[in-house]
């Protein structure tokens, strides 16, 4: 696949959105831990990445419809679309 012509569908559904909590908020809630974060940009859950045992992140965006996460680690500035499976630079 060219990736270089992958186009993300669901712009529109970004927001500006105050994080959920400091940490993955179902990881927090049943004491399990994560690897890395990101941030839903319809409304703000934080969830754990793929990499995480729990994989809060992606089950937030398939329950709820809700298909762009960013990096919520220091220093990381982009965006990633599940659906669409496309990498989206942050808004520096």
């Amino acid at each position: 696949m060219d990736t270089q012509n992958v186009v993300c569908t669901h712009l529109d559904l970004i927001q500006e959105v105050t994080p959920s909590s400091d940490g993955c908020e179902d990881c927090l809630k049943i004491g399990a831990s994560w690897v890395h974060l990101r941030e839903c940009m319809t409304c703000g859950h934080v969830g754990c990445c793929d990499s995480s045992p729990n994989r809060h992140a992606s089950r937030h965006a398939r329950t709820s419809g809700h298909p762009i996460v960013r990096s919520f680690e220091p220093g990381e500035d982009w965006m990633w679309c599940y659906v669409d499976e496309v990498e989206l630079p942050g808004a520096a």
